[in-house]
């Protein structure tokens, strides 16, 4: 077993099995999460990894050897354990690691009501945790004082598929051809069940459960996933085209044209449609996403409410402001009929929903959420992070009608143009992301902040 501080990260917990993640780590991380919560019960769900049936199986162990039950959803998406924490009232472990390759595994873990449990709120002490139980003589099973819980098979799935059914009408939706690229991911599981009884003639891509991802990488953000998707669009004639990550809490859309849908147009869309049936109401974005997310909000009657990257910050945000919706760049959108947590389907279900009101295709319909022009996050590898944030900020904090803010990394903003440069917390990489009027004016901004970055790199 490796070191557990390795493998317990900002929000989650993710290593490679067996030999960073294993079933006794598994186990005695399940009995340190029902210790430091009080759980009584826990929910659990599992991806199609090859991995996860023994990892959740070991994490059920260590619950029930504290005494408390353990419900086992099964197969589920990420979004799925959230409605099972939520409904249920339950603390919940979803077995992933997203869009990682498949000799990775990894544990997403929540309060009863899907309240993150990250590295500010509980992580920690479970790691500190466990890694006592792992050093202990006797393993997880000592200290189970008391009666061993029991663990009951709860199918969900159909609760799951019906309750966001419920939270967006498509009664009034005209037919819809989709293609929808699974991704040998969890999308294969949960998206037909969804769809189901819909006005949609769906069109499934790689829906087969393989967690060794035998077509390409469950992971939308990258171009080169989305070429299959992309022609299929374009041969079938489709509406639109969707692709989910691994655990399928992520969604990627695809216009009409075989293009890549920003997830900034699919927020102002949600965020819209979201503040007619409740006005006034306050919206989430995080920094990175276009400045065209908060325009849109603001002239909708909506609050907008600018926070740092990570699903952490926004659902906390969220909690304490009450929004209504939040969304995020890289294609995580967040409700509050959802418990504040994220569903790539239920905003799926927004845009069929907005596209089936109307006879527009969806690029003229997305046309007017998309205001501005984007590079994209472009990655720099540089010996020292610091140094170069450094010579950014002092190149470009001093230009006229420039300001500057440092609220999640260093974000620029000029009259007609900003940018955001952000350290990866793992890796020795800069993020950019450029945004401006038009494609000219953000392709010199862009440049010149690369050759500052890559000056001495």
């Amino acid at each position: 077993m490796g070191d557990l501080a390795k493998i317990f990260k900002a929000y989650d917990i993710r290593g490679v099995v067996p030999g960073e993640l294993d079933e006794a780590a598994a186990e005695a991380v399940g009995a340190a999460f029902t210790e430091v919560l009080g759980a009584t019960a826990v929910v659990v769900a599992h991806d199609m990894r090859p991995s996860s049936v023994p990892l959740s199986a070991a994490f059920a162990r260590g619950v029930t050897g504290r005494g408390a039950d353990v419900v086992d959803a099964g197969l589920g998406s990420t979004d799925l354990l959230y409605y099972a924490s939520g409904s249920l009232g339950l603390p919940g472990a979803m077995f992933t690691a997203s869009h990682n390759p498949a000799r990775y595994n990894g544990m997403k873990l929540c309060r009863a009501g899907a309240v993150p449990v990250g590295a500010d709120t509980g992580l920690i002490e479970v790691r500190d945790r466990a890694a006592e139980i792992l050093a202990s003589a006797a393993g997880p099973a000592a200290g189970g004082a008391g009666a061993q819980g029991k663990v009951a098979r709860r199918d969900l799935l159909a609760g799951y598929a019906a309750h966001l059914r419920g939270l967006v009408d498509l009664s009034d939706s005209r037919p819809l051809k989709v293609v929808v690229d699974a991704g040998n991911g969890m999308g294969g599981h949960t998206v037909p069940a969804v769809l189901d009884g819909l006005p949609v003639e769906l069109t499934p891509l790689y829906f087969e459960l393989d967690g060794t991802f035998p077509n390409h990488e469950a992971n939308p953000l990258e171009p080169d996933n989305l070429r299959d998707l992309q022609k299929a669009v374009l041969d079938k004639g489709a509406d639109l085209g969707l692709a989910f990550d691994g655990d399928a809490d992520r969604c990627w859309v695809i216009d009409e044209r075989g293009e890549s849908v920003s997830p900034s147009a699919v927020t102002a869309l949600v965020a819209v449609r979201e503040l007619a049936r409740h006005p006034g109401a306050t919206v989430i974005h995080n920094l990175i996403t276009s400045k065209a997310v908060p325009e849109i909000i603001a002239e909708h009657g909506g609050v907008p409410v600018r926070t740092r990257v990570g699903h952490s910050y926004i659902k906390a945000e969220m909690a304490r402001t009450g929004a209504v919706f939040g969304g995020e760049h890289s294609a995580h959108y967040y409700f509050r009929d959802f418990w504040y947590a994220d569903s790539g389907m239920l905003a799926a279900l927004h845009v069929l929903a907005a596209l089936g009101e109307q006879r527009r295709p969806l690029s003229e319909l997305l046309g007017r959420y998309s205001r501005y022009a984007a590079s994209g996050e472009i990655n720099s590898t540089v010996s020292d992070q610091a140094a170069a944030m450094a010579r950014v900020r002092a190149a470009f904090a001093g230009r006229e009608g420039a300001s500057v803010d440092e609220l999640d990394g260093l974000t620029v903003s000029g009259p007609d143009w900003w940018f955001n440069l952000r350290p990866s917390n793992t890796e020795p990489l800069l993020r950019l992301n450029t945004e401006a009027a038009d494609d000219q004016l953000m392709a010199v901004v862009r440049d010149e902040v690369l050759a500052v970055v890559r000056s001495a790199s």
